[in-house]
């Protein structure tokens, strides 16, 4: 007897045909559901396929919790990411190499607010002086990550979704202002606690 065609099938409240979010690689569409034997173990994967990456993943069904794998954040998320964009940039005022880290964590952290945040804080505008380049890419890298998710969750083109993001960041308070200037003083004195531990090791 033919087995039935696996056509939605189910694990973990993930569904074939259904777009994720895979921490490290962002949004992903899950094509397949199959059955492998690895050194004896019958184990079951999940097929994932990032698009614009050109690459699948196999991801087996128990790890699934642990890699972090969620579904696609829900429109009241989404709102709340956009009104983050929208917020006041905090930059703290240690080192680059050290924010970097930072900004790569929340990035991969698959937290669609947390990338957000990295998209609020290396945002410029054309009036602002030129990003370095690792600072760009960290911005394209959330940005690309953002848009990602908001089109798939609103089944819109990239395009879209991005100029979705841009019209928000454009509605954020200038920067370089005083109050900010007291804020960026403000991040910096939380942090400073850190900074001469770091310099005692």
């Amino acid at each position: 007897m033919a087995t039935p065609a696996k056509k939605t099938a189910q694990r973990q409240g993930f569904k074939t045909g259904e777009f994720i979010v895979y921490p490290a690689h962002g949004v992903g569409q899950i094509t397949a559901i199959e059955d492998q034997e690895v050194a004896g173990l019958k184990l079951e994967l999940l097929v994932i396929n990032f698009e614009k990456d050109k690459m699948t993943l196999r991801v087996p069904v128990a790890k699934i919790a642990s890699v972090g794998m969620r579904k696609l954040a829900d429109a009241p998320t989404v709102k709340k990411a956009l009104e983050t964009v929208r917020g006041r940039a905090r930059v703290k005022r240690t080192m680059w190499s050290r924010r970097a880290q930072e900004y790569e964590a929340k990035i991969n952290s698959g937290d669609l607010i947390a990338i957000a945040e990295v998209v609020r804080d290396l945002y410029r505008s054309d009036s602002q002086p030129e990003q370095s380049y690792s600072e760009r890419q960290l911005y394209e890298a959330a940005l690309d990550r953002m848009a990602r998710e908001i089109q798939a969750v609103n089944r819109s083109s990239e395009t879209e979704a991005i100029r979705q993001i841009e019209q928000n960041l454009a509605k954020a308070p200038k920067r370089g202002g005083k109050a900010e200037e007291s804020a960026e003083a403000e991040a910096s004195s939380e942090d400073g606690d850190d900074v001469e531990q770091e310099e005692a090791a």
